[in-house]
């Protein structure tokens, strides 16, 4: 396997990265980086925010093989290193994303100063529906999973109230790669970290939301009880009214609970 090469926009005001502290935010299988334009405008006066696109997603170019979770943990580390070399950076990512932390946080934690999991868990799924999928959508396309993902992804009465917003991060799943969509799917398959959740030392918070069938708050407590159990810092929240993407649906809040990790993060230093 070879790592998949990422590509990143940023969601701050342009102006020259070093001066704010580096904020790398990663997306949910099937989005891009508008699932974080909201809460980035939020954290984007007082952070840099960089937000990558899954193989395929996006602007990212598509995967030619197979890869796995800690590829695209590693192919992270590379983009920072192409715009900030050797940085240490607080990193946030919803689901897939969220997974990719964890593989930041156990093998790659020297890098990091604050780890935010969203909506996520240390094994999600069962291989066999992961892989199901993969092969539904290599035949068919990314469109056959619409009506599936906006029901998962938002909670109830979101599209309704926010049918723009929703409409687009849909667009994003249809116009994503379908071969690149079902590899991400095969590493979800093969993604199982909670043996090695005792290894993370980065300070982290494992946010939860509370109508996520997806990543409910169970698995939440269970990320946070692993790593707490291994010596390390972590927190689980739970968010009312939230389905899968948190910085889509409560942007607000999931600033604010960024905000505080990363404050805390800075000013207690990057070990726990």
């Amino acid at each position: 396997m070879v790592k998949p090469a990422l590509k990143a926009a940023l969601l701050s005001p342009q102006r020259p990265l070093g001066e704010h502290p580096l904020l790398v935010v990663g997306p949910s299988l099937g989005t891009s980086t508008l699932l974080w334009n909201r809460a980035a405008s939020l954290l984007g006066n007082d952070y840099d925010v960089v937000a990558w696109d899954l193989p395929g997603h996006g602007v990212s170019p598509a995967a030619a093989e197979t890869f796995d979770v800690a590829d695209l943990a590693g192919a992270v580390v590379d983009l920072v290193d192409s715009i900030a070399p050797g940085a240490d950076f607080h990193y946030a990512g919803v689901s897939l994303g969220g997974a990719t932390g964890l593989q930041l946080g156990i093998k790659h934690g020297e890098r990091l100063r604050s780890l935010s999991v969203q909506c996520s868990g240390a094994k999600i799924g069962t291989p066999e529906a992961w892989l199901e999928r993969a092969e539904t959508v290599r035949t068919q396309g990314t469109a056959v999973m619409i009506q599936g993902s906006a029901e998962r992804w938002f909670a109830p009465g979101f599209m309704d109230r926010e049918p723009d917003f929703s409409s687009r991060l849909l667009h994003s799943l249809r116009d994503a790669d379908r071969f690149s969509y079902s590899f991400c799917c095969e590493a979800l398959a093969a993604f199982d970290v909670r043996s090695e959740l005792g290894s993370i030392r980065v300070p982290t918070q494992i946010i939860a939301g509370a109508l996520d069938g997806v990543a409910p708050p169970s698995m939440a407590e269970e990320m946070a009880s692993g790593i707490t159990a291994g010596g390390g810092t972590a927190t689980a929240v739970s968010l009312e009214g939230v389905a899968h993407l948190a910085p889509a649906e409560a942007p607000a809040h999931v600033a604010d609970l960024m905000r505080s990790l990363i404050s805390w993060a800075e000013t207690n230093g990057e070990q726990a």
